[in-house]
C-alpha cells in the first residue's frame, strides 16, 4: 500500500524552491522558510509565479514526485512530472477499452455521481428535519434519482451529458439550501465556473482542482494515461481521465465546502474581489482551505469495495488502481465509489 506522506503547499506567491542535497528548500526574497527531506514529500502544489529551479524539477522527477503549477487564483498552469513510464500495453489495453466500453463507463461514473449526490442531499436533511418537507430539495432528490435510472439506459456520450446538465442544475438549484448556518454572510445562486462570480464558487472550484491534480498524479502512477478519458471530450492540456473519475468524488468536495461554510471557517476577509465581478480566494483563505483539506486526507473511512480502512488522501490511488485492473482485464467492471 502506498504510503500518505505530505503534500507540499506553496502559497507565498513571492516564493522559490531549490534543491540544497536531499532537502527541499522554499525561499522568499533570498530567505529560506522551509527545509524539508524528499522522503517526506509526496507531491507538490506552488501557487508562485517565481517558480522553481531546474535542479529541483529534475530531483522530483528521479523521485517520481510531481509539482503542479497553479495561478494565485487557483487555476492550473502546468505539471511536471517527468516521461510517462509504466507498461505500455497498459496505454494501448486503456485506449482499446475506451473505444469500445465508453459508454458503460460514462454511465457507470454519472450514476454514481447521482447516487452520491443524493446522499450528500440526505446527510443535511438528516442533521437538519425542518429541510425534509422542502418542496425544491424533494424535488431534486427525484432528479437525481431518475437521473440514475435515464442515464443507465442512455445509448450515447452526448445523452448521458445532458442527463449529467440536468440534475447538475437541479443540484446547484437547491445547494444554497443546504448552507444551513444563518450566520454564513455568503449565498450561493447559480454554479460559475470559469470565471468564479462569488466566494462559494470560487471556493468549489478550488478543491475541485486539488482533487483532479491528485486523480492525474495517481493515474500516471499506475501507468495510465490521465489525458485520455472516457467522457469527458479530448482537450490539449487537459487531464481528461482524471476529470471522469473525480466525477464520482465531487461529492466529498461539495461537502467539504458545506463544512467550511457551516462551520465559518471562512469568512469574507479570506476572499479577493476584482472589479470585473471575479472572486478569488486571498492567500489567506488559501491557507485555510489547503490545512483543512491536508486534514480531511488523513481522514480514515472503508473502502466501499475493498472493505478496508484506507485513508482518504489514498483513495485517488486506489480508484486508479482498480480502474487499471479493471483495464488490464483483472476485474470485469470498475468499480465505483459509492456513499452508503
Amino acid at each position: 500500500m502506498r504510503k500518505l506522506l505530505n503534500t507540499v503547499y506553496v502559497t507565498d506567491e513571492q516564493a522559490y524552491l531549490s534543491l540544497d542535497g536531499e532537502n527541499l528548500v522554499c525561499k522568499i526574497d533570498g530567505e529560506i522558510k522551509l527545509r524539508i527531506p524528499f522522503e517526506n514529500v509526496e507531491s507538490i502544489i506552488c501557487f508562485s509565479y517565481i517558480g522553481c529551479s531546474p535542479a529541483l524539477m529534475g530531483k522530483c522527477v528521479s523521485k517520481s514526485i510531481p509539482i503542479n503549477f497553479i495561478s494565485p487564483s487557483g487555476r492550473f498552469l502546468a505539471k511536471v512530472f517527468g516521461e510517462t513510464k509504466g507498461n505500455v500495453f497498459l496505454r494501448v489495453s486503456q485506449i482499446d477499452c475506451f473505444r469500445s466500453n465508453a459508454i458503460v463507463l460514462a454511465q457507470n461514473t454519472m450514476a454514481a455521481k447521482f447516487a452520491n449526490t443524493r446522499q450528500l442531499i440526505k446527510r443535511t436533511l438528516h442533521d437538519v428535519p425542518d429541510l425534509k418537507m422542502d418542496f425544491d430539495i424533494q424535488q431534486t432528490l427525484q432528479v437525481l434519482a431518475d437521473g440514475v435510472n435515464n442515464v443507465l439506459t442512455a445509448n450515447s456520450i452526448e445523452t448521458i451529458i445532458g442527463i449529467e446538465g440536468n440534475c447538475a442544475r437541479s443540484y446547484f438549484s437547491i445547494f444554497n439550501k443546504l448552507i444551513t448556518n444563518s450566520k454564513v454572510s455568503f449565498s450561493f445562486t447559480v454554479r460559475t465556473k470559469h470565471p468564479p462570480l462569488d466566494e462559494i464558487n470560487a471556493v468549489l472550484s478550488f478543491v475541485y482542482t486539488l482533487l483532479t491534480i491528485e486523480y492525474a498524479a495517481a493515474l500516471e502512477t499506475v501507468g495510465l494515461d490521465s489525458y485520455i478519458g472516457y467522457c469527458h471530450t479530448l482537450r490539449s492540456g487537459r487531464a481528461s481521465l482524471a476529470c471522469d473519475l473525480v466525477e464520482e468524488m465531487r461529492c466529498v468536495v461539495e461537502r467539504f465546502v458545506l463544512s467550511l461554510l457551516n462551520l465559518r471557517i471562512l469568512g469574507e476577509k479570506d476572499f479577493s474581489k476584482q472589479i470585473s465581478g471575479v472572486v478569488w480566494l486571498n492567500e489567506t483563505g488559501r491557507k485555510k482551505v489547503l490545512t483543512r483539506w491536508q486534514e480531511k486526507k488523513r481522514n480514515v473511512i472503508e473502502h466501499p469495495y475493498l472493505r478496508q480502512k484506507i485513508a482518504f488522501g489514498l483513495f485517488p490511488y486506489v480508484q486508479s488502481n482498480l480502474f487499471a485492473k479493471y483495464v488490464r482485464g483483472e476485474i470485469k467492471e470498475y468499480p465505483c465509489f459509492l456513499i452508503k
